[in-house]
């Protein structure tokens, strides 16, 4: 079954170019747009993005090296090529120079000597997309290397900080726990919780402190992506497996060879990409699409999804195969709601991390708009939780805390739960008010140490204490001072 051109090439003058045998040649691979001068060309792109421009060098209104130049700026995407008469060298040198055009092309020339043309400076374009998307995950990888004993022994140091996830619930440690145990074997590991639970930072913790850390981390979101593209994007695929592929292109499991490939969203694949994925699980070999050969991968896959894979797999939608091949480790992160215990120690840290950014100094939250922000359910967790502190710290004055007038009319709204008095277990056995307040100021003070694991900073922060003054109290009531677990 033939279908349409996908690649879209325009010939612009009225010598060699405007010959219908040519024009005859290219659109039996091409849909071929024929034009005789500049300002034609300019009107056509500004409703469309041409893949090649073959432009000759005089035009009926101007030169073709000066459009090419043009178009090098306004389209950098579009291959150009310059058809030249008669040129001399220093000619050939300055339009290559002034334009970046991909070839010359000197008259006379056969319309297959064309073809081939536009076929390498397609396939050159892709070699380059592969090239630009290769080395932008390289350079992540080389930043990771550089910082890589900076960054474990702060996480190892700091017990509620697992690489960028801050936690301070015991919720959360338990994940980040659970999370270092599975870094430290190869087995696939399953993430599963709800959208802006932070499920790619806990993958990329996951591999920052394995084995594989100094080898690419490279990510795919399986979702609204069609099955063809999805398998030849973890795949790969041969040249002319399929209309437009005009070049080998690498998938990202043989790219990540020896390191990891996060599937985020995996509850989505389509049931003949659930095989494809059983079946590399199983045997750890690449079959690029179109290919009769196969590769051998040393990777290890992280999946996640916002769905539990348990009752799609109960419902028949999820191979069950599939599902205890990719849950060699399954975690699972509660919601921001069920863990209101984090949401001012991500505040505290993302104040920190967007004050930088917008260079400001936020000393902190208010009281008042502390309760509020942990009152609020944060229905998209802590995305939702970033996106508000980071407009916040954007809008704040330098130097000014952050109060109820900043947050949003959400957040402003919710309804903070009714303080019923000391904590559960307390026992007032004091003779006078005093004896009582004493006995209510311990209990207050120790369960905040509780809460934040010694941080006297963070403790004291919550009982609108400076550290001083909290350290005062410590020494008078004769409470436990964890220094060993203090963190400034």
């Amino acid at each position: 079954m033939s279908s349409a051109p996908e690649f879209r090439v325009v010939l612009v003058g009225t010598g060699v170019l405007a010959d219908p045998a040519l024009h005859r040649h290219l659109r039996r691979q091409y849909s071929v747009h024929c034009l005789g001068s500049a300002a034609e060309v300019e009107k056509l792109m500004r409703q469309h993005t041409p893949d090649v421009l073959v432009c000759e060098q005089p035009l009926a209104d101007g030169r073709g090296v000066d459009l090419l130049q043009k178009m090098r700026v306004a389209h950098p995407h579009t291959v150009r090529v310059l058809n030249l008469q008669n040129a001399r060298r220093d000619e050939v040198v300055r339009a290559i120079n002034d334009a970046a055009v991909y070839q010359v092309l000197t008259p006379p020339f056969e319309p297959e000597q064309l073809g081939l043309v536009l076929k390498r400076a397609l396939e050159s374009r892709e070699l380059s997309r592969i090239h630009r998307y290769l080395s932008r995950e390289l350079k992540f990888a080389d930043t990771v290397i550089r910082n890589e004993n900076e960054t474990m022994t702060r996480a190892l140091q700091e017990t509620y900080q697992f690489d960028k996830l801050v936690v301070a619930s015991d919720k959360m440690a338990e994940v980040c726990n659970t999370a270092r145990k599975a870094a430290g074997t190869d087995l696939p590991v399953l993430i599963v919780g709800e959208t802006g639970t932070g499920k790619e930072l806990l993958a990329k913790a996951i591999h920052l402190f394995s084995d594989r850390h100094q080898q690419l981390f490279l990510a795919q979101n399986c979702s609204a992506i069609p099955e063809d593209l999805l398998l030849s994007e973890l795949f790969g695929h041969k040249r002319g497996a399929f209309t437009g592929a005009i070049s080998d292109r690498l998938g990202l499991f043989a790219a990540a060879d020896n390191g990891t490939v996060f599937l985020d969203e995996i509850s989505d694949i389509s049931p003949a990409v659930q095989v494809s994925l059983l079946r590399f699980l199983q045997d750890g070999e690449v079959k690029p699409i179109g290919s009769d050969r196969t590769r051998q991968t040393n990777l290890r896959i992280i999946a996640a999804s916002n769905r539990p894979i348990q009752q799609l797999v109960d419902e028949g939608r999820f191979r069950r195969d599939l599902y205890y091949r990719l849950k060699g480790f399954e975690i699972s992160i509660p919601p921001l709601r069920d863990r209101p215990e984090d949401i001012l120690v991500l505040t505290d840290y993302l104040i920190k991390k967007y004050g930088e950014v917008f260079n400001r100094k936020i000393p902190g939250v208010a009281l008042q708009a502390q309760q509020k922000l942990r009152a609020y359910a944060f229905p998209g967790n802590v995305r939702e939780l970033e996106n508000e502190i980071r407009r916040t710290v954007a809008t704040v004055q330098n130097g000014e805390f952050i109060t109820m007038q900043h947050l949003s009319a959400e957040i402003a709204r919710a309804r903070p739960s009714v303080d019923r008095g000391p904590p559960q277990g307390t026992a007032f056995d004091g003779r006078t008010l005093k004896d009582r307040v004493e006995q209510l100021e311990v209990s207050l003070v120790r369960a905040a140490m509780e809460r934040h694991r010694g941080n006297h900073t963070r403790a004291a922060d919550e009982l609108g204490l400076s550290r001083v003054g909290l350290s005062n109290k410590l020494k008078r009531y004769g409470i436990n001072r964890r220094d060993d677990a203090e963190t400034a």
